[in-house]
C-alpha cells in the first residue's frame, strides 16, 4: 500500500512539472518581455541550383566472352596468367594438335590422288574422242564405198557399229572426270574441314579485356563447346546500369535527345574524383512492377577503377535551377502538417512557416514555396522555440 502512494505521489509531481513547463512555454512566447532564445541564424539564398538525380548503379563490363574449346582434345599449355589483361587475337590456350595434323596429311594425300585420277582421265578422254573421229570417218568412207558396191553392206554397217561405240566411250570417260572432279570437290571440302580444326587446336581471345580465374587447367582433356574454359570481361569502356523514376521519363528524353546526359559516378570509400560518363542506353519500357525505367551510361574507365558487379553511387545532371531560394539542410523540420521552417520576423520573433521542398545537394536544399531570398531562418535551436517567441543570433 505504501508504495502505491509513492508512485501516485511521483506522478502527480511529473504531471505538476509538465503543466509548468507548457505554462512557462506558453508566457515565453505571448510575452514580449521574456528573454530572447539565443539559436544560430542563416539567410535564405538566391543562387543556381543542379537538379539532380540519384541513385545506386552497378557496373558491368561492356563486353563478356565465355571462351570455350570448338573441338575436343587435351590442353598442352596455357599462354595467360589468371587476371591477366589480353588484347583481341591473342593465343590463350593450345589443344594438343597430332590428331588433327594427321587428318590435313590424309585428305591431302586424297586430294592428289584424285587429282591425278582426273590427269589420267583426261588424257583417255583425249583419245577416245581422237578415235572417235577417226572411226566415224571410216564410217562414212565405209557407207560410200557400200553405195557403189565396192564393199559389202555388212562391212558398212559393222563400221558404223564400230563409230557409234567411240561415241559411247567418249561419253562414259566425260562422265568419270565429272564424277573425279566432284570427288576433288568433296576431298577440297574436307582438306578446309580438317585445316579448320586444326585452326582451332589453338585458342585465341576473341576480345580485349581481362581474364578471370582458370577454370580447366592444362593436362585437362575438353569435350567440344562443353565448358568455359576462362570468361574475358571488357572493362574500357564499362557500363553503369541504374534505374531512375518513370516521372523524370520525360526531362531524361528530352535531354537525351539534345545530346549527351552526363553522369558520375562515385565508388564507395574511393577518396579519388568521381568518373565521369554519358548516358547511351535509354530502356524501351517502364518496369511496370517498380515503376522505374533503366538506363546505362558509358565510362571511359581509362584507370579500370569501375570493377564489374560493383555498386557505385550515381549522379545525373538533369538541368539547373536558377535563382533558387536555397538554405541549409539543418533549418529544415517537418511535423505532421509537413516541412516547415523558423522565419525571423521584423520583431525578432520567430514565424512556422510551411515550405514545399525543391532540390537538395549535400547540405543545402531549395525552397519551391513559401520562403523568400534574403529571408533569415533558424538553424539550430528550433527545438526550444514555439512561434512568436524573441530569439537572438547566438555569438
Amino acid at each position: 500500500m505504501n508504495i502505491a502512494k509513492y508512485i501516485l505521489a511521483a506522478a502527480l509531481l511529473a504531471l505538476a512539472a509538465g503543466c509548468a513547463k507548457t505554462e512557462s512555454t506558453a508566457i515565453a512566447a505571448g510575452n514580449p518581455a521574456a528573454p530572447a532564445i539565443s539559436v544560430k541564424l542563416a539567410t535564405a539564398a538566391l543562387r543556381t541550383m543542379p537538379v539532380e538525380i540519384k541513385t545506386i548503379g552497378k557496373v558491368e563490363a561492356i563486353a563478356s566472352v565465355q571462351v570455350r574449346a570448338v573441338i575436343g582434345g587435351t590442353i598442352i599449355k596455357a599462354y595467360f596468367n589468371e587476371g591477366d589483361t589480353v588484347k583481341k587475337g591473342d593465343l590463350l590456350f593450345e589443344i594438343d594438335s597430332r590428331t588433327y595434323q594427321e587428318a590435313v596429311k590424309q585428305w591431302e594425300a586424297n586430294l592428289a590422288r584424285d587429282q591425278a585420277l582426273q590427269a589420267q582421265s583426261e588424257a583417255q578422254l583425249a583419245s577416245a574422242q581422237a578415235q572417235e573421229a577417226f572411226y566415224g570417218m571410216q564410217a562414212g568412207r565405209y557407207e560410200k564405198l557400200a553405195a557403189e558396191g565396192i564393199v559389202s553392206r555388212e562391212q558398212a554397217d559393222q563400221a558404223a557399229v564400230e563409230a557409234r561405240a567411240r561415241r559411247t566411250n567418249v561419253r562414259a570417260v566425260s562422265a568419270a572426270i565429272d564424277s573425279i572432279k566432284a570427288t576433288i570437290r568433296a576431298d577440297a571440302a574436307a582438306l578446309d574441314n580438317a585445316k579448320l580444326a586444326l585452326s582451332y587446336c589453338s585458342i585465341k581471345a576473341l576480345i580485349g579485356g581481362r581474364t578471370g580465374d582458370m577454370r580447366i587447367k592444362p593436362g585437362n582433356l575438353v569435350k567440344a563447346n562443353d565448358s568455359d574454359l576462362v570468361t574475358i570481361h571488357q572493362v574500357q569502356p564499362a557500363y553503369v546500369t541504374f534505374t531512375v523514376p518513370e516521372a523524370r521519363l520525360i526531362t531524361l528524353r528530352q535531354r537525351i535527345a539534345k545530346g549527351g546526359l552526363p553522369v558520375s559516378a562515385a565508388i564507395p570509400g574511393d577518396s579519388l574524383p568521381d568518373s565521369r560518363g554519358t548516358i547511351t542506353f535509354l530502356d524501351n519500357a517502364v518496369d511496370a512492377a517498380t515503376g522505374t525505367i533503366r538506363l546505362k551510361a558509358t565510362f571511359p574507365n581509362a584507370e579500370t577503377r569501375l570493377w564489374p558487379g560493383q555498386f557505385v553511387h550515381v549522379r545525373v545532371l538533369l538541368e539547373e535551377q536558377a535563382n533558387a531560394v536555397v538554405i541549409p539542410a539543418a533549418a529544415l523540420q517537418n511535423s505532421q502538417a509537413g516541412n516547415y521552417v523558423y522565419v525571423l520576423t521584423a520583431a525578432e520573433t520567430v514565424e512556422m512557416r510551411p515550405v514545399t521542398v525543391g532540390t537538395r545537394l549535400e547540405r543545402d536544399i531549395a525552397i519551391d514555396k513559401g520562403l523568400r531570398g534574403g529571408e533569415r531562418v533558424v538553424v539550430e535551436g528550433q527545438l526550444r522555440l514555439a512561434p512568436g517567441m524573441k530569439v537572438k543570433a547566438a555569438s
